[in-house]
């Protein structure tokens, strides 16, 4: 294969599937590749574990700040929009910012909502266990997710439908069946952007135990937030919050329904669901990559990338690193040494992780011991992304449940 041939940029390689095959040659051949871009300067794409932490624990020399988080350039109004998102900043700034909300992510906040996210998941799979067949994506993996996130952050019931519909515009801003321009995105962000002043004027009167009362009240250096901060704080919050769950859920079922062996096995020892949530993110990352800029010259495994230059790590190919994982395109649930990047590492870990863990572990747990027999009715409708590792939709028929 020439490697002049790959083109991660565009989102219609995407469409069947992570392009493994391409990952694994760049791993392999040239693991610090440049990768010519048809509308732009062109990039570096990073697909060595080891080389995907360096990067992301050096947040100085490896900006999200200088060009955003994703391939594409932006104009600098559209850069300074999207500088307000905590994805895109780097220290000291982005420490401040994440203070604001940390605590009600850490391992003891989010074990207390245990019995909370079991109750919802039963629910939830209530809903359709008695039906034989769902479309997954929509009624099972955004269901779950999509409560929570609007639960912390004080949504009204009432209002969750337009979070998930607006969310869905948002990430799949390179799908045409969410948007056919630029302006959609906007205007899928000037909703959100609305929605959010709407709560906040209710929460200012009204202030709760919430993440929205949390965004209007701190304070960082002395300011509160304003308006455009809080907006786009609380824009992330949902989006990020909801999605990347839905995904790896969407895509976890996936594996198990096409290794028929596993998931067997993780019906007969549901003691294995822990790990199994592991491996989900490991084979099948929610988030294809995120790209950083550098801010000097600087050498990476003897490549000279030039300040300014954009960086791309590439989860799914350093989560199937040879020298780092045993056997690592072989789906196991069982697998022990598991220490995927799928979260992140450094400055910009995960800040859900220990929530989307339990999410995804709860959930899985009630799935297997009532949804008997699953199995796909058709292929999942993927999105047309080569950010969001996501499905639209897959259909699932499974032995329904008797009343």
């Amino acid at each position: 294969m020439n490697l002049e041939d790959i083109d991660l940029a565009n989102p219609d390689h995407f469409v069947a599937g992570t392009p493994h095959h391409w990952l694994k040659e760049l791993r392999t051949r040239d693991p610090v590749h440049w990768h010519p871009e048809r509308n732009g300067p062109g990039f570096w794409c990073v697909t060595k574990y080891e080389d995907v932490k360096t990067i992301s624990r050096d947040p100085l020399l490896y900006s999200s700040w200088l060009g955003g988080t994703n391939i594409e350039d932006r104009d600098e109004t559209s850069l300074a929009g999207i500088r307000l998102l905590m994805l895109n900043m780097d220290p000291p700034q982005h420490v401040k910012f994440r203070r604001i909300v940390q605590r009600g992510f850490t391992p003891q906040m989010v074990a207390k909502q245990e019995d909370y996210l079991r109750g919802l998941a039963r629910r939830i799979v209530d809903g359709v266990a008695h039906k034989g067949e769902c479309e997954f994506v929509g009624e099972l993996a955004a269901e779950l997710p999509l409560q929570v996130i609007c639960e912390l952050m004080g949504v009204p019931q009432e209002d969750r439908k337009l979070i998930f519909e607006l969310s869905n515009k948002l990430i799949g801003f390179d799908d045409p069946e969410f948007q056919n321009s630029e302006a959609d995105a906007r205007d899928a962000s000037a909703q959100m952007f609305g929605f959010a002043m709407k709560l906040a004027e209710r929460y200012r009167k009204d202030p709760a135990d919430n993440l929205t009362t949390a965004l209007l009240f701190h304070e960082i250096d002395g300011e509160k937030l304003s308006e455009l901060e809080y907006c786009s704080f609380f824009l992330l919050l949902l989006v990020a919050g909801s999605e990347t769950t839905r995904t790896v859920t969407t895509n976890g079922m996936k594996a198990l329904l096409d290794h028929p062996d596993q998931l067997a096995r993780l019906v007969a020892n549901p003691a294995l669901v822990p790990q199994a949530v592991e491996e989900f993110v490991r084979f099948d990352p929610a988030v294809h990559y995120f790209r950083r800029t550098a801010t000097r010259d600087t050498e990476l495994r003897g490549r000279r990338i030039a300040k300014g230059q954009k960086v791309v790590m590439w989860y799914p190919a350093a989560n199937r690193d040879e020298e780092v994982f045993v056997e690592p395109d072989r789906f196991d649930i069982g697998r022990v040494d598991n220490p995927h990047l799928a979260f992140g590492i450094g400055e910009h870990f995960c800040l859900g992780a220990n929530l989307a863990r339990l999410e995804l572990v709860v959930v899985f747990q009630e799935i297997l011991k009532r949804l008997r027999n699953p199995r796909l009715v058709s292929p999942p409708r993927r999105l047309r992304s080569n950010f969001v590792n996501g499905a639209k939709e897959m259909r699932i028929a499974f032995d329904p449940e008797r009343a």
